[in-house]
């Protein structure tokens, strides 16, 4: 059975941050899961290498864009070759066979009808290499809030509009194409509110794949044709296309779960099986970014800490699908608290204990104490890891080490091995060979997670089948051979002092982030001030009457969607005691998901002018709380209060 997945090709604007790390790592730990399911499995990453802000980029490194791409590309492949992330194939959009396969899909979806020439005058976004329709000159663009430029240029376009009826009848006919479940209510109500064609070449740039002509491939219409170009999808001589997996975080969302199926629709190609779009990485609660100073890099963590321990903080704290939350204190708290005092100290002790009672030879047992509890366990992990639910199935596995713990403790081999009872000798075999064979289902299941140090107490329980070649479905109780010699122990996951290891960590971080910069040719960034501390001072004064002339009203939310191609906004249906409910447009869609404001009390300025965004007139604006740069809190109420009711 094969299994193909891929991370997204990633934008070579900057060098790899934790947040590449972490979908790279989701899609190694997805590889080895499904290989131990029995799957030949397939990974595809890269680098998308094209646009016009590549072109800048370079142009600011003093490099030419041929230099620049291959300086950064090759920076992505050494952090991956230094993770152990096991891709079978690397792709690069300036890969000559690349552009064959998009001129490939390019004329595929011309000849079907489903591509003219047109021309476009309007607003892009040269940072997210986006088109901003509906936006006037100057205007945000509504994903980064920089500013846009204004192009006029002759276009090819593609009939996205051709495509509504068919897509909405994939994701109804496929309900696990997009996953979670939120993400796909988001493309659902994107798609259902009216798409627009697309263009898919540019005539005012040059560094791109060229079509016919002056055009060049419109950057994502070039990247997303990486998954196929990787592994030779036009022939498909490897057999590998379709994709069953691509794994992207959800800022691309809309590009892989709309666009994409419609180009590959419209040029008669398979679609891929499934779309899972993961949630953000944040630090300490706020989203990284580079004018922050915030971002984290993978390899100061590794040389300090060792990978592993990243591996499972990401996998156990996240809820993977949401956005989580990263700090270098939970990280060694939780590295301590559950690997050092939980995993590694259970094999340091079982081990030691087989040495000293039984001469280092596994005991001959036909106790099954445990025996209920692993099953279930072993069930249930397979379900959670099966459905990308990392943090459930770690769960699982950390309540068995639990449970093993405290059988140990209850049986006190220390006490059974100096016991003259009769039974004692087969009571501490019992409990030498529980804690053994407990300990040998906990590797086997973690071994997507932790392939380093599961592989280091495989071998030391002695072990002699190679770890990656274990079928989980044969997984089972009692497998555990009685007479085996263990190997030698070694401690795994000894505990680390904190303030000193997050010290080393912030120190090797500053002077990667020096690294990095000197290699893209920028200055250092510079560290914003902290948010909490950055209150605005007073507004001048106002006459009471001045306050008078602002309509406050208590509002009650009755619907909320997101708005089309703004991942800031909200669309809101808010009733305020009139005979219909007002439309409002507020920028709170990155901190309150739609369906958990619905039926909230809020408090909205009800005799504001009209206003268009984004093509939705606004009538009003909702009441939030923040500091200067900060998330806004909608302001509410403690007590009950009636919609309609007038702030004073």
């Amino acid at each position: 059975m094969k299994y193909y997945l891929t991370t997204p090709i990633y934008y070579v604007n900057a060098a790899p941050h934790i947040g590449h790390t972490y979908t790279t790592l989701a899609a190694d730990t997805i590889k080895r899961f499904k290989r131990m399911q029995g799957y030949k499995v397939d990974l595809t990453t890269g680098t998308d290498e094209h646009g016009q802000k590549v072109e800048r980029s370079a142009q600011a490194a003093g490099k030419s864009p041929e230099e620049f791409t291959t300086l950064i590309s090759n920076e992505f492949r050494s952090l991956w070759d230094i993770l152990g992330i096991r891709y079978d194939h690397f792709i690069r959009t300036t890969d000559p066979r690349h552009y064959e396969t998009v001129r490939w899909l390019f004329e595929r979806c011309k000849a079907n009808g489903y591509v003219y020439k047109g021309s476009y005058t309007g607003q892009y976004c040269v940072f997210d290499e986006l088109y901003v329709n509906d936006a006037k000159p100057g205007d945000p663009c509504p994903d980064c809030g920089r500013p846009t430029e204004t192009v006029t240029e002759e276009n090819y376009f593609f009939k996205l509009t051709a495509f509504t009826d068919r897509l909405l009848r994939h994701y109804e006919d496929n309900p696990d194409f997009i996953a979670p479940e939120s993400r796909r209510n988001e493309v659902l109500s994107f798609v259902r509110g009216g798409l627009q064609d697309l263009s898919i070449t540019r005539t005012t740039i040059k560094w791109g794949i060229p079509l016919e002509g002056k055009h060049v491939a419109y950057v994502w219409f070039d990247a997303l044709i990486s998954y196929i170009s990787a592994v030779d999808g036009m022939t498909n001589k490897l057999g590998l296309w379709p994709a069953d997996l691509h794994l992207i975080g959800k800022e691309i969302l809309r590009f892989h779960a709309v666009f994409w199926p419609a180009f590959l629709m419209a040029g008669d190609v398979a679609l891929p099986k499934r779309i899972f779009a993961h949630g953000w990485l944040l630090f300490e609660n706020d989203k990284m970014s580079k004018s922050r100073g915030n971002i984290v890099r993978a390899e100061p963590i590794r040389q300090v800490m060792g990978l592993e321990a990243l591996r499972y903080f990401l996998f156990r704290e996240v809820v993977f699908g949401q956005d989580g939350s990263f700090s270098f204190d939970a990280l060694v708290g939780r590295y301590n608290s559950e690997l050092a005092n939980g995993l590694g100290n259970l094999s340091s002790r079982t081990l030691t204990m087989i040495k000293q009672y039984r001469d280092g030879v596994i005991p001959t047992s036909g106790a099954r104490s445990l025996a209920f509890a692993a099953l279930f366990t072993i069930d249930a992990a397979t379900r959670a890891f099966e459905a990308f639910e990392f943090s459930r199935g770690l769960e699982a596995i950390w309540s068995m080490l639990s449970a093993v713990d405290k059988f140990i403790v209850d049986q006190a081999p220390w006490k059974l091995a100096k016991s003259t009872d009769p039974g004692a000798v087969q009571q501490l075999d019992d409990a030498l060979y529980t804690s053994a064979e407990t300990l040998r289902i906990a590797v086997i299941l973690l071994h997507p997670i932790l392939p380093e140090s599961t592989a280091n107490i495989w071998a030391q329980l002695g072990m002699t089948q190679p770890l990656e070649e274990f079928e989980i479905a044969k997984l089972a109780w009692g497998q555990l051979m009685a007479g085996q010699k263990i190997g030698m122990i070694a401690p795994v996951f000894p505990r680390i002092e904190a303030k000193s290891a997050i010290d080393r960590m912030r120190a090797l971080e500053e002077e990667e982030t020096a690294r990095q910069a000197k290699l893209l040719g920028k200055p250092l960034p510079t560290k914003e001030p902290e948010r909490e501390g950055t209150i605005l001072p007073p507004s001048p004064k106002i006459d009471i009457d001045d306050f008078g002339k602002v309509d406050l009203r208590v509002g009650q939310v009755l619907s909320a969607e997101r708005v089309k191609g703004a991942d800031k906004l909200l669309h809101l249906k808010v009733d305020i005691g009139e005979p219909e409910p007002r439309t409002i447009v507020a920028g709170i869609a990155t901190v309150y998901e739609p369906e958990k404001i619905v039926g909230r009390k809020v408090v909205i300025v009800a005799n504001l002018h009209p206003r268009k965004l984004r093509g939705i007139e606004s009538n009003g604006m909702i009441v939030a709380a923040s500091l200067e740069g900060g998330k806004p809190i909608l302001a509410g109420f403690l007590e009950d209060v009636p919609i309609g009711s007038r702030l004073k």
